[in-house]
């Protein structure tokens, strides 16, 4: 099972549109519950309220092994989660993309192949940086 969808493109290239219908088609089709982590607070009035919405400004994520963590955390505390979508994870942890992105999101991928759990992440970056490794994740 491919866990991960990842939503990839420079600013202004229309991902943040095709996130929000992502997010109303788990809603509508899921019969679990559907988180979405931002940061800013931009996507407040875009979400329906059933979708529990996260401000990443809220803690502070220093980097990939804290996001890894706090993924756990979220699917520890709550099993009826089926879909978690984050807003420009790389902004959150404040990284650029590169290798070490690469290997979080193959974790990603197995950790929600192995707990029935689906991600979607949008990624501000040009999608040509993309290694074929990742391209399977588009």
């Amino acid at each position: 099972m491919q866990a991960l969808k990842l939503i990839m493109g420079v600013k202004g290239s229309g991902k943040t549109k095709q996130f929000i219908e992502l997010v109303n088609h788990a809603l509508k089709d899921e019969k679990g519950n559907i988180i979405c982590v931002e940061r800013g607070g931009h996507l407040t009035y875009d979400l329906p309220h059933d979708v529990r919405l996260i401000e990443s400004t809220d803690y502070d994520f220093p980097g990939y092994d804290f996001l890894k963590g706090f993924i756990t955390g979220l699917r520890s505390g709550n099993y009826d989660v089926t879909h978690i979508f984050f807003d420009s994870v790389l902004k959150i942890i404040g990284r650029e993309y590169g290798p070490e992105a690469e290997a979080f999101f193959d974790w990603v991928n197995d950790f929600g192949a192995t707990h029935g759990l689906r991600f979607t992440m949008m990624v501000t970056s040009d999608a040509a940086l993309a290694g074929e490794s990742v391209k399977k994740y588009f």
